[in-house]
């Protein structure tokens, strides 16, 4: 398996998954839009891409190689990517299911903020409608903001009780949570169906190893951001060895793994490059046996005791 895969290369290879007590069904293996947006200096997801185009066509081929879940946030760019996306897919696939996220919204310098008031939880939903160019919005999931980096308990009651509303006057479908704790989840369950989850987690960053296991006796969907490590991409000598062996890059190995991690994981790797995107596509062919699943869990355990 190799760069070189190309369109012969599908999402739906990697199997699918139904969300929550709901019909949506979606190919695990999707697509994150945040590294369409630009980059001005050190502010990172700024302003347009160098390639509009580009990010067209990386948009396209995704849809074309099989991926109908494509996950974004207005507050990339911010207003960028949901415009893009627009411009690439618009009228959408009736099987293209895009989920947004709330929650935060960007400064001038760049800086990420809270944006959590009733009038920012609206305004950001009207946004991302006109933007996007929908009457209504697929799945909207709330982001945690009491630490901008991981979850940090803190009620959401207030926050999510104003989506529940929204999503009640028909501009919501589905409701999910993004850098959340287990209490968090278990507090928005008991005001609003929950479909997915969305945190931080990949080969090396295994905090929500038991909330992924809880989830899928659940039958909600987990959602790891920065899959591949985001900013700074993955680095191992055992994940190279692992990718050597199996004529694989480390990038679609550790997609791979996630993949066989649970059957509730849907994998959104991101990028603006159509050769890192059908990298990440060759992924869905990619099955890791025993024995090097074994190396690739042993890198969590090495880094736990440095």
């Amino acid at each position: 398996m190799n760069e070189g895969d190309g369109m012969n290369t599908t999402a739906n290879l990697a199997g699918s998954f139904t969300l929550h007590g709901i019909s949506l069904t979606v190919n695990r293996l999707g697509y994150g839009a945040m590294q369409l947006a630009g980059r001005d200096g050190d502010k990172l997801v700024w302003g347009p891409p160098r390639d509009v185009e580009a990010a067209i066509a990386v948009l396209r081929e995704a849809v074309a190689s099989g991926v109908n879940h494509i996950d974004t946030a207005d507050f990339y760019g911010p207003h960028v990517t949901n415009r893009i996306i627009r411009k690439a897919l618009h009228p959408y696939p009736g099987d293209l299911i895009i989920v947004t996220k709330l929650g935060a919204r960007r400064k001038e310098d760049g800086s990420w903020l809270t944006a959590l008031t009733r009038e920012e939880l609206t305004t950001a939903i009207h946004d991302n409608l006109r933007n996007l160019g929908v009457d209504v919005l697929d799945v909207v999931n709330l982001r945690g903001m009491f630490n901008l980096h991981r979850p940090a308990e803190g009620s959401i009651e207030a926050p999510l009780t104003v989506l529940a509303e929204l999503q009640q006057k028909g501009l919501i479908r589905h409701i999910g949570l993004s850098n959340v704790t287990s209490m968090q989840i278990a507090e928005a369950r008991r005001i609003v169906p929950i479909v997915c989850v969305q945190n931080h987690y990949n080969l090396t960053n295994r905090a929500d190893d038991v909330l992924i296991d809880e989830l899928a006796r659940e039958d909600i969907a987990y959602v790891p951001y920065f899959p591949l490590g985001g900013f700074t991409p993955l680095q191992s000598d055992a994940l190279s060895e692992v990718a050597s062996r199996l004529r694989a890059t480390p990038m679609q190995v550790a997609l791979a793994w996630l993949l066989q991690r649970s059957p509730n994981i849907l994998a959104i790797p991101g990028t603006s490059s159509l050769v890192h995107l059908r990298e990440n596509l060759g992924a869905s062919k990619l099955q890791i046996p025993a024995e090097a699943l074994a190396t690739l869990n042993s890198i969590h355990e090495q880094r736990k005791e440095v």
